[in-house]
């Protein structure tokens, strides 16, 4: 299968997607479209024979080439016309998160792709790592019993934060990310909230702040209440707190024990039943040794597209992630709780 990459010189996490495109069994061939050719050299290395050809305009590219999967990895405020070019010429679309600026801006192109009965899909990659997997089995087979709260957050550098070479990317202008720590990172650990519980999110309450003072234009600090649509109460704390790394957790907590995945600590999953054959105990899943990260994740989007099989995240659960994030930055601006209006996914 042919797969388009659009990107430019700020595209985020190119160098892992080329990773991931020349280790995808069902990825035959590439086109590239880099306009600032900033990436030419690194995929003509990573990706060998399956670079086939390059362009300077993605129109061409999309015109010529009409690729079955397009990967879109541009700054966000970019990125909805070149989606939306792409779904227009009959491409399935795997973007880099968030894909847009304003809620409306993918909420247009979310109509667009089911109407075409195609894939639109954001870049939720942790939702392939084997401890999120194993945690979301757990909770499908009812191990922990009715979930009744959960409890996240998702902490990264605020060091980045203080280089002026930062200061000068999209990621730090709300105009060009759509916001700061909350729309770029805390959003994969609102999707893993809705993946793992298999429930939207319906209504947040929350706040988000500057707290380190640097010269940015986003947030570094954003904190959420949560109410999904079986009734359940959730938290989510998304900030630049650290020197350096991350420190994540997503615990879970449910009638009859629960689970708490920390995918930058190790043990990576440990959980808890109050019934079965080790009740009473606490549980590790030994660090596995699958692949994880955007390569697996992205082979499963690749694979699933050839295949036609349904893809790792579809079009609608992109939408659901968005809408919470956007919710809360609206319940933020006006002191009040927000509605999300996310729909169930069969």
């Amino acid at each position: 299968m042919k797969v388009a990459l659009l990107t430019h010189s700020e595209g985020a996490h190119l160098g892992a997607y080329l990773t991931a495109l020349a280790e995808a069994k069902d990825c035959d061939e590439v086109v590239l479209a880099d306009p600032d050719s900033r990436w030419l050299d690194h995929a003509r290395k990573t990706l060998g024979g399956k670079l086939t050809r390059t362009y300077g305009d993605y129109t061409e590219l999309l015109r010529k080439e009409t690729p079955k999967l397009t990967m879109v990895s541009m700054e966000s405020k970019l990125a909805p016309p070149v989606i939306e070019a792409a779904l227009d010429y009959g491409s399935h679309v795997f973007s880099e998160k968030p894909g847009c600026v304003e809620l409306s801006q993918f909420e247009k192109l979310a109509t667009i792709a089911d109407s075409k009965h195609l894939d639109l899909m954001l870049a939720f990659a942790n939702r392939a790592n084997p401890e999120v997997q194993d945690a979301r089995k757990k909770i499908a087979q009812g191990r922990i019993g009715d979930i009744y709260s959960i409890d996240m957050h998702i902490v990264a550098d605020q060091t980045r934060l203080s280089r002026p070479d930062y200061h000068r990317t999209w990621f730090a202008d709300k105009t060009r990310a759509g916001g700061g720590h909350l729309i770029w990172l805390g959003i994969h650990w609102l999707d893993l909230a809705m993946y793992l519980t298999q429930t939207p999110i319906t209504q947040v309450t929350g706040a988000v702040v500057n707290i380190g003072g640097q010269p940015i234009g986003v947030e570094d600090s954003a904190v959420a209440t949560l109410r999904f649509q079986n009734g359940m109460l959730g938290t989510i704390n998304s900030g630049y707190y650290l020197d350096a790394g991350y420190h994540t957790q997503i615990r879970i907590w449910g009638s009859k024990g629960w689970v708490n995945i920390d995918s930058s600590g190790i043990p990576k999953l440990t959980w808890y039943e109050n019934e079965g054959p080790k009740a009473k105990q606490i549980q590790t899943y030994q660090d596995p040794t699958e692949p994880r990260g955007y390569s697996p994740f992205v082979e499963k989007v690749v694979s699933a597209i050839r295949q036609d099989t349904d893809p790792p995240v579809k079009t609608q659960e992109s939408l659901n992630a968005l809408r919470a994030v956007f919710a809360i930055y609206s319940a933020a601006l006006t002191g009040k709780s927000a509605a999300t209006d996310a729909v169930p996914i069969s």
